[in-house]
């Protein structure tokens, strides 16, 4: 599914109502029923109810406005509360707020303190809470009498519909400076907005529902939006049915580089992804002195000892022995527990530079990389990273915060410099490529903060590549089926409970329902 932000919508409104001739009013009304259709089938009949519209000076406002009166047609009893004057409201919405007006709904200016007495009292007593303060241009703080507003209705734990985004959600960014509304259902039009998908936006969002409001197809078509919400036909489409007649062969030869003393589980762990995501053969490269290891932990991967020196790690000497394994392979996945030595940077950079398979980078690799990030535009062949936001955070060379503050930004940055496909993992993990495609994942969930579980989402997708998808199909794909696996283990065992192995076991089991 698409997503769009704020300025493509915007776009999209202005080419409908100047270019096609559907007046903004139009516009305006058939968002106003849709909102009105979820309000009904989230509370039920509305006659007897009493509603509290909150309604700004904008085209948000104007939506809200109108909402306002169909609920007085279905016999809600609604107060409308206006955060501006009403000689403030123009255009469109002034024309809807003149018409509730007319129809003497009531409507109250909240221009001082003394207001908020009152709305804490109708709030006591409502039935839902319209919010339509601000809508998705919003990118500033919400402060004044409309932050006390904003707390009256949080605290109040009403049923709150926002009308196309919470009061006070960044429409790009998902950034809440302050306070904003939590909603319980976020209306929204035509596409999902990029803030309402991504932390902390999402979590104000509540259940969000997409409605169309009669935007031209021919309009949304034309706005070039590089943003995707992955979803499950998305996935379905590049995992394919196997066929009858093959072997081990057909589904790919994966080369996982890991292991040093004391972090032999990561390695373990991401080979029996791999396997589980349908690889046809997993080779493990370890370090020579810890092959008994792992040959008595694993079964089904092949252990491939890499002469150490009696070391327990690899040293700059293994990179041609590696890449000689590597000609045989489909794909390598470097970096699950190999350390952070001066001898393991120049092994990745050696490895990086001269590899003739694509590359997927975790952990300790991506650690060495960062001592280097150009290294990466010496690669020769397509490479994933997949840092969480601290390993981003040391390859950009900025703090965690930043990277937070704007994922989708500092992850299409990082793409688009080195020329890879970046999977910034957290929650609502962000998938950038080369070219400005984004991705966000909406599965996942926070049991799945655990260790391991970053080494798997390496091999699910090592796996898929060495099956013949692309690196940036394997990405989608791989990241969406990761967070499925681990909603199902929380499923099953809550989310307090999962430990990496967990998403392991459920993984063939997610993939099963996209084929």
């Amino acid at each position: 599914m698409k997503v769009a932000t704020p300025e493509q919508i915007g776009r999209m409104d202005d080419e409908t109502i100047n270019k096609i001739g559907i007046p903004g009013i139009v516009l305006m009304e058939n968002a106003a029923l849709k909102v009105v259709e979820e309000t009904t089938r989230s509370i039920g009949a509305m006659e007897g109810k009493k509603v509290i519209v909150l309604a700004g000076k904008g085209n948000n406002g104007g939506d809200a406005y109108a909402v306002a009166r169909h609920l007085n047609n279905l016999g809600a009893y609604v107060s409308v509360y206006i955060t501006s004057k009403k000689s403030e409201v123009k255009s469109d919405a002034q024309i809807n707020l003149k018409i509730i007006e007319n129809m003497n709904i009531k409507t109250v200016e909240v221009v001082d303190k003394n207001i908020l007495s009152e709305i804490k009292r109708e709030l006591e007593c409502c039935d839902a809470v319209i919010d339509g303060i601000f809508g998705t241009g919003f990118k500033g703080q919400v402060t004044g009498i409309i932050e006390e507003i904003v707390k009256l209705v949080n605290d109040s734990s009403k049923y709150v519909v926002s009308i196309d985004i919470p009061s006070g959600v960044n429409g790009e960014t998902g950034k809440v400076l302050g306070k904003s509304i939590k909603a319980h259902k976020t209306v929204t039009f035509t596409f999902p907005k990029t803030g309402l998908l991504i932390s902390p936006g999402c979590e104000h969002t509540g259940e969000l529902v997409i409605a169309d409001i009669g935007i031209p197809k021919s309009i949304c078509d034309a706005v070039n939006m590089k943003t995707t919400l992955i979803d499950k036909e998305h996935v379905s489409d590049i995992i394919p049915k196997r066929i009858k007649e093959s072997s081990k062969g057909n589904y790919g030869r994966v080369l996982i580089i890991s292991g040093s003393t004391g972090m032999t589980g990561s390695g373990c762990l991401c080979a029996k992804a791999a396997l589980r995501s349908g690889a046809g053969l997993v080779y493990l490269g370890v370090p020579a002195v810890l092959g008994n290891i792992y040959s008595a932990q694993l079964v089904e991967p092949i252990v491939i000892p890499f002469e150490d020196k009696g070391k327990e790690h690899f040293s700059k000497e293994s990179a041609k022995d590696i890449l000689k394994q590597m000609e045989k392979m489909n794909v390598a996945a470097i970096g699950p527990g190999i350390s952070c030595r001066q001898d393991i940077i120049e092994l990745v950079q050696e490895i990086l530079v001269n590899a003739s398979v694509p590359i997927v980078l975790d952990a300790d690799a991506l650690n060495a990389v960062s001592k280097d990030a150009a290294i990466l535009k010496k690669a020769k062949v397509p490479v994933v990273v997949t840092p969480h936001p601290g390993e981003m955070a040391r390859l950009m060379g900025m703090s965690i915060s930043d990277i937070q503050n704007d994922r989708i930004k500092h992850a299409g940055d990082f793409s688009a410099q080195y020329n890879v496909i970046t999977v910034l993992k957290g929650s609502k993990t962000i998938i950038a490529a080369p070219g400005g495609r984004i991705y966000i994942n909406p599965t996942g969930n926070p049991g799945m903060s655990t260790a391991g579980t970053g080494d798997v989402l390496t091999g699910i997708i090592a796996g898929f590549i060495g099956q013949g998808f692309t690196p940036e199909d394997s990405a989608v794909a791989g990241v969406f089926l990761h967070g499925l696996a681990g909603d199902m283990a929380a499923h099953k065992k809550g989310q307090y409970g999962i430990i990496a192995g967990d998403l392991i076991e459920e993984l063939p089991y997610a993939i099963h329902q996209y084929i």
